[in-house]
């Protein structure tokens, strides 16, 4: 039986579908191009230091943040925590979120979210849904190191 995703029980590292986006150097390791999943999405995430990905949030979909290497300063709503390995944070559907990598090391984690298929009428809308230069959210991090996100210069 040939290995697609259909069939596919078990993902390889090179079995990982890999892009880059302007947040993260992604290894997409469970969508319904890889498994046979519909219910679940999960992206292995590689942060540069300094970098980000500013505000947004998912109308459809809630999400866990898992840190395994690195410390992320991980917002939900307008709180934030400094997460380490082995912590995570849960974003419920539409809530604002943004997760930045202050720091000297780079950052890698896991993000989990779901449904990885949504239906027809909810598949339309954007996401993720960018509000990092509205307020409150332009403002939120104001006198913390900036952000920058790939391909970009800091400002």
């Amino acid at each position: 039986m040939p290995d697609t995703a259909e069939n596919r029980r078990f993902v390889q590292i090179a079995d990982a579908i890999r892009e880059t986006n302007p947040w993260t150097n992604n290894e997409w390791l469970c969508r319904p191009d890889v498994v046979a999943a519909d219910k679940l999405l999960l992206v292995r995430a590689n942060m540069d230091p300094g970098h980000c990905h500013p505000f947004h949030y998912h109308p459809h979909r809630e999400e866990i943040i898992y840190v395994i290497y690195g410390r992320a300063e991980q917002w939900v709503g307008d709180g934030y925590r400094i997460l380490s390995a082995g912590e995570m944070a849960h974003i419920p559907p539409g809530t604002i979120h943004a997760t930045y990598n202050p720091h000297k090391e780079p950052l890698v984690f896991l993000a989990i979210l779901s449904p990885a298929k949504l239906p027809d009428d909810l598949a339309k809308d954007p996401d993720p849904v960018d509000v990092s230069t509205q307020e409150p959210w332009a403002s939120m991090r104001k006198g913390m190191v900036e952000c920058v996100m790939l391909g970009t210069a800091p400002g």
